[in-house]
């Protein structure tokens, strides 16, 4: 069968596409000769990283060719496949793989990374198959990240508020049938080193149908310790503090006594083994590590006491990072880190090789951080074409591309073809009333392009 793996964008549709939102741009502009060969630039990855590196390039070199490539028939990259369906502001992160547990028994069935799982009900072509079992009446989510609250809340948000979201069917016929009553987030260290932002936090605790369980005396000396700490820092641990030891006024104490499902934050606690149900089928439980921390405030770090507790449960969702992969044995590749090697965007010791995103800088930030990042590498490769570094002369771009495919009998989909896609996504949610109805299968994406 003849592989399918490259697609691409060609500069001209960048134009016409619809990134996440831009915000500004740092002032700097290259002022090149009209004389010159217009560049040929090539972009691997439609996600944020790629579209603001694409953008910041045209924007400053006007006469500057770029292609966009990407693997998956459709473009944005976790844009489109990795944010909460009921969040279609926010476009958070993207890399390509997860941090392995590398605990005894995370092989069970059961056990899902958060990514895959959100890549399940965002309709990621590779995840569509993931087939949660959600009849169990406890899930455990470890990692404290808002990663790890999105999958919480659509675990526990009902389905009827679900509907109108581009949630895919196939997933909200699964979580209407669940039986998931009590999702328990899991940390390694405190309440002052949560990853969540009080955005998220303050969502979950309003959650319609919930309850959340917070244990007081895991805050117990916090009030005096916040005072010192920054101010989104301070405001989040008061939330959380608030939560924890203050009675509900009556209104809230009402909606909790009515709630059906719970929420909990257990802290000090770090993963030692999925434990197995009886006939060693599927998950059963989880082995936690008691921890206590070494050092203060964010920098503090958690080590095992000696203790440990087992928590039931039938779903263990993991949750604890991201990582990029290497692309090519070519390009260098720090394996420990999940980064390439790089100086401010330059691929070291690869001339004219650059990267942007998480694979630049490790997986850390928002798309506002992506954004910024992406600008100052494409700032990085301008200013390196303005000195001579890169070469001169004619360059092949998508024309060599374009042949090698040929050769592979790979025939690539186009922008246009994005856009028909797109189109019949859009019609099909209409009917449901939905902004739009992910196609999850590639081979009816090409069935629909006359493949």
């Amino acid at each position: 069968m003849a592989p399918r793996c490259w697609r691409w964008w060609p500069w001209s549709a960048w134009r016409r596409a619809r990134p996440p939102p831009a915000g500004s741009t740092p002032s700097f502009r290259q002022q090149f000769s009209t004389q010159e060969q217009p560049p040929q630039i090539c972009v691997v990855g439609s996600g944020p990283a790629g579209f603001y590196t694409a953008q910041h390039l045209l924007k400053h070199h006007p006469r500057a060719h770029v292609d966009i490539y990407e693997k998956q028939l459709v473009p944005f990259g976790l844009v489109r496949f990795g944010v909460a369906p009921d969040h279609p502001e926010v476009k958070s992160y993207g890399a390509e793989d997860h941090q392995a547990l590398e605990i005894p028994g995370e092989e069970l069935p059961g056990v899902f990374s958060a990514r895959a799982f959100v890549g399940w009900y965002n309709g990621l072509p590779e995840n569509r198959e993931l087939a949660p079992d959600l009849s169990c009446d406890t899930a455990v989510i470890l990692g404290q990240g808002n990663v790890a609250l999105d999958v919480a809340r659509i675990l526990l948000t009902p389905p009827e508020y679900l509907e109108k979201t581009d949630i895919t069917e196939a997933a909200l016929g699964v979580l209407r049938q669940s039986r998931v009553k009590t999702v328990w987030i899991v940390g390694r260290r405190g309440p002052l080193q949560v990853a969540f932002t009080i955005k998220e936090l303050r969502e979950m605790i309003q959650l319609p149908g919930t309850r959340p369980i917070l244990d007081p005396t895991d805050f117990l000396g916090l009030q005096d310790r916040i005072k010192e700490v920054p101010r989104p820092r301070k405001r989040l641990t008061e939330l959380l503090l608030r939560t924890a030891t203050e009675r509900p006024g009556a209104e809230e104490a009402a909606r909790q006594a009515s709630a059906s499902r719970t929420w909990g934050l257990r802290f000090f606690r770090s993963p030692q083994q999925v434990l197995p149900s009886p006939d060693g089928r599927r998950a059963a439980g989880i082995r936690l590590a008691v921890t206590r921390l070494e050092g203060v405030g964010e920098a503090a770090r958690a080590v095992p006491t000696g203790d440990s507790e087992d928590l039931p449960c039938g779903l263990v969702l993991s949750s604890v990072g991201y990582k990029s992969r290497p692309i090519d044995p070519s390009v260098p590749f720090d394996s420990k880190r999940g980064v390439i090697p790089n100086m401010e965007g330059r691929v070291i010791d690869v001339p004219g090789l650059y990267c942007s995103g998480w694979v630049k800088r490790g997986p850390t930030g928002v798309i506002a951080t992506t954004m910024t990042d992406s600008f100052l590498t494409g700032q990085m490769l301008l200013q390196d074409l303005k000195a001579g570094l890169l070469p001169l002369g004619p360059r092949p771009g998508y024309a060599a591309i374009e042949a090698l495919l040929s050769s592979r009998g790979v025939r690539p989909v186009s922008f246009s073809d994005w856009e028909k896609l797109d189109a019949e996504e859009v019609s099909r949610g209409k009917g449901a009333g939905k902004p739009r109805e992910k196609l999850l299968d590639p081979q009816e994406m090409l069935r629909l392009l006359g493949r």
